[in-house]
């Protein structure tokens, strides 16, 4: 079936780049659409100026006229009705039908539409024509389809400029770069001249990997072409430069620019803003001001977005009257980064001003105004402020659902987040993994981390923040064993970040894991992490709650000597007893310049408490408002009453708190009751648990205080009675747990753990140290108590597990090896006789980190002085 060559006149948009087709006037500026569409529109009606054909061809007796007419009017199942029809009848369909029936199927996005129409083409054109060819790769191409958008372009017999500028822009847009320059330079190699269409595509291309050899290498061709005064392919040129980071370049282009348009000042502004050089940017816009005209939107949502990267919040305020005054606070696009910007200045207030002065606003508003809630500490507005957006039935995206969840996080509103939760299912939000990550967090801090870990191993690609939020959401919930597992799998496939490290330092101190901590430290050397942001005193808080204080000091000569480093050198000194060296250090902060704040004086007071240096913690809680400013929390009065009960003072303490001028919180109270159990003052101490349990009912630590204090006294019905409390509240107590590392390798020990490989092993060495102990006279664990009530509260409060992870690293460490153990529970008298024994058969410095405090054991004496065990602290 013969298809007819007649071609009618054809008028088309001026900026659609087909050289085939008359254009009017070539206009001024020109905006390139990214994905090259030659047709993107054309108009229904025969009245304006842009029409699919010219008219005067169609007449009543011709069927490819009728068709021609009803494309134009846009009814394009009529169109192809017709076109049926005529296929039955054996009708001859002119090039120009088909071509009008493309490029409305092309205009509707009508895809198997468009099939259709391809399929009468090649049953009906044994070889496709420049024009015809054209149609169908515009067509392909806007559907996305490069597959039959190639085998259209093979087929074709001649090939012009349009032909190859459609599908390298295609193939652009679908993210194909290299594919795309390729196809550019097969096209120089046939012959084919670069228009000016051509070159904005392939700049974009090389922007997109980004390429700065091969942007340069069209960069030439461009000059080479002609094209070097074209503003449209100079701002291609520019935006190019700056994308590949090379403002240097992207300036010199612009400078030499003979015409400048509003799009070349936007590219070079924007451009500065891209590479961090948000000055020059700024100083690039007055000038726009001063020799161009007014900007635009997106110069003043770029400019807002400088002054927020600089942090400027003087000139954030005077572009914001600025943009007041020349009347972009109608955007909302505007208004969205102001919002932003005042967020990130911590001014929320100002940005609650503006989002609450919007007359429209959208997704982005909403969003922004939770985000700057959430990010400003005030996390129940930001859940308010998305109650109001549901009432509003504005539908979240993940951005706004993740910002929601941090809230929750932050709140501990865990019926929320599972409701959340359950909405990111439905609508696949949980798909993108910020979603994922901010669920993780949620799940964590509201104690659910089991609930964590199934939505972390749900995420298909985990990037540095999905495992960083699991390995810190383990530690936060105490399982930094486990913490520690994940970071050994994490960094087969992902390089950590300085968050990580610090998660998974944290984890390290918790379990005394001193190799994998050096281990993490060298690996920051490395990397050049070793000094990024929290790192460092990371780092320091590792090497001190491991008790290794002498690369502690190395540690705290390195690091920006801020309050914060000298807080962890002042805790540590808490830790292990030393209130002394921790008065010393006070001193020489002070010396130094350094502020303290109350973290300093939280640290300073239990220092003087676990050295019994009453005299001087009452002398610098009274200096820390009057002479540094610090005005006392709960926890300073916790500290004060601590201070005084440790010592015996127990009148004094209970006396100090009728005095606290704001209500006393369990912790204070909770002090005050471990002073009773130490001293044995069983009214006190049932006086501290009441109001205890008037607020906190769910804290177990309060009922082994009060077991404990009963216990020491013999009142059993009593501990019996707490006890049951304890059943009925859902409580129980956590199994002894002890962590050794040995060659590098953190091993854990439980309560009565038989299922360890080296059991029998452990078992015998213990048996061996037993039968010395009673050789020498001392008591071994069965008779260190004198009846078996004694031992259950041992077994209670201590659970003897220290002693399977010290026999373990004896085992499997050289001789002469220092030992370093961590336990979840106090250390009871036996385990510390024990120790002892065993440090000086052995030969070896044995340390135990208990739940309280550090024994350091050293030919059988322990550095707490045999005060520091349970029943004694």
């Amino acid at each position: 079936m013969a298809v007819s060559a007649k071609t009618p006149t054809i008028h088309l948009q001026a900026n659609l780049p087909n050289p085939h087709y008359s254009i009017s006037q070539k206009p001024k500026t020109l905006n390139i659409p990214q994905n090259l569409q030659p047709h993107r529109q054309f108009s229904l009606r025969k009245h304006h100026e842009i029409s699919v054909l010219n008219t005067n061809s169609i007449t009543a007796q011709n069927p490819n006229s009728l068709i021609l007419e009803i494309c134009l009017g846009g009814d394009l199942q009529e169109a192809l009705s017709h076109l049926d029809s005529m296929q039955d009848l054996q009708v001859s369909i002119e090039e120009e039908t088909y071509i009008a029936l493309l490029r409305l199927c092309e205009w509707k996005k009508a895809v198997s539409e468009g099939s259709r129409v391809h399929s009468y083409v090649s049953q009906t054109v044994s070889s496709l024509g420049v024009r015809l060819g054209n149609a169908l790769l515009s067509m392909f191409v806007r559907f996305g389809d490069l597959v039959e958008a190639w085998y259209v372009f093979g087929k074709m017999a001649e090939r012009d400029v349009f032909s190859w500028n459609v599908l390298v822009g295609g193939y652009a847009k679908a993210g194909y770069f290299d594919e795309a320059l390729n196809l550019y330079h097969r096209m120089l190699w046939v012959g084919i001249r670069p228009d000016v269409y051509t070159f904005p595509c392939v700049l974009r291309t090389c922007g997109g990997f980004p390429d700065l050899a091969r942007g340069r290498e069209v960069h030439l061709h461009v000059i080479r072409y002609g094209f070097e005064s074209d503003v449209d392919v100079i701002n291609a040129l520019l935006t190019m430069y700056a994308k590949c980071g090379d403002i240097l370049s992207a300036r010199l282009v612009f400078d030499k620019m003979p015409r400048r348009d509003r799009i070349s000042w936007n590219a070079m502004i924007s451009g500065y803003f891209e590479n961090d050089v948000c000055l020059e940017g700024l100083r690039l816009f007055f000038l726009m001001r001063e020799y161009f005209s007014d900007p635009d939107l997106m110069t003043m949502t770029s400019v807002i977005s400088a002054c927020e990267a600089l942090g400027d919040q003087r000139l954030g305020r005077e572009v914001h009257g600025y943009v007041i005054k020349t009347g972009f606070v109608a955007d909302v696009s505007v208004n969205n980064s102001l919002i932003q910007m005042h967020s990130s200045f911590g001014c929320w207030d100002e940005a609650e001003k503006v989002f609450s002065k919007m007359e429209f606003k959208d997704l982005v508003s909403w969003t922004a105004m939770i985000s700057a809630y959430e990010k400003n500490g005030l996390p129940d507005q930001a859940v308010e402020t998305y109650t109001i957006m549901e009432h509003k039935r504005v539908v979240p995206d993940e951005i706004t659902i993740a910002s929601v969840l941090s809230a929750c996080a932050c709140l501990g509103l865990l019926d929320k987040g599972i409701m959340l939760h359950q909405f990111a299912d439905r609508t696949r939000l949980i798909s993108y993994v910020i979603v994922s990550n901010s669920l993780i967090d949620m799940y964590s801090k509201c104690g659910c981390v089991d609930k964590a870990l199934e939505v972390f191993h749900r995420i298909h690609d985990k990037n540095v923040i999905s495992w960083t939020s699991v390995i810190l959401g383990l530690r936060l919930n105490n399982r930094s064993f486990e913490a520690l597992i994940f970071f050994r799998q994490m960094i087969l496939m992902l390089k950590p970040n300085s968050v990580t490290l610090v998660s998974v330092l944290s984890a390290c101190a918790r379990v005394g894991a001193l190799s994998c901590g050096k281990e993490i430290h060298a690996y920051a050397l490395r990397t050049g992490l070793a000094f990024d942001g929290f790192l460092p005193n990371a780092l320091l808080d590792m090497y001190v709650r491991c008790g290794r204080m002498e690369p502690a000091w190395n540690q705290f000569n390195l690091c920006e000597k801020a309050a914060a480093s000298w807080n962890i050198l002042l805790t540590g000194c808490a830790q292990q007893g030393k209130g002394g060296l921790a008065v010393e250090l006070f001193h020489k902060m002070i010396e130094s310049g350094v502020n303290p704040d109350k973290i300093t004086f939280i640290s300073l007071l239990s220092a003087c408490s676990r050295s019994g240096m009453v005299t001087e913690g009452l002398e610098y809680f009274e200096s820390m408002e009057h002479k540094f400013h610090v005005v006392p929390n709960l926890k300073h009065y916790a500290s004060v009453v601590d201070l005084l009960g440790r010592a015996g003072r127990l009148e004094d303490a209970h006396e100090f708190i009728k005095k606290i001028p704001i209500d006393p919180d369990p912790a204070i109270w909770g002090a005050l009751l471990n002073a009773c159990r130490i001293y044995g003052n069983v009214e006190l101490g049932e006086l501290a648990a009441q109001h205890i349990f008037e607020m906190d009912t769910k804290s177990v630590g309060y009922y082994i205080l009060l077991c404990n204090l009963y216990a020491d006294c013999g009142k059993w019905d009593e501990v019996a009675r707490v006890r049951n409390t304890m059943r009925e509240n859902g409580l129980t107590v956590d199994p002894g747990c002890s962590w050794v590392e040995v060659a590098g390798q953190v091993h854990a020990f439980l309560t009565g753990d038989d299922f360890h490989p080296q059991i029998k092993e452990i078992n015998a060495v213990l048996d061996g140290f037993y039968e010395k102990m009673e050789t020498a006279g001392l008591r071994i664990l069965q008779d260190s108590y004198g009846d078996d009530l004694e031992a259950s509260k041992a077994e209670i409060f201590c659970g003897h597990s220290e002693r399977l992870a010290i026999s373990f690293g004896l085992i499997n460490t050289v001789p002469g090896t220092p030992i370093l153990v961590t336990k979840n529970l106090f250390m009871c008298e036996s385990c510390h006789n024990t120790v002892k024994f065993i440090s000086k058969v052995v030969r070896r410095e044995i340390s135990v980190r208990d739940i309280e405090q550090f024994h350091h054991f050293k030919d059988g004496v322990c550095s707490c002085g045999d005060v520091g065990y349970w029943g004694k602290t």
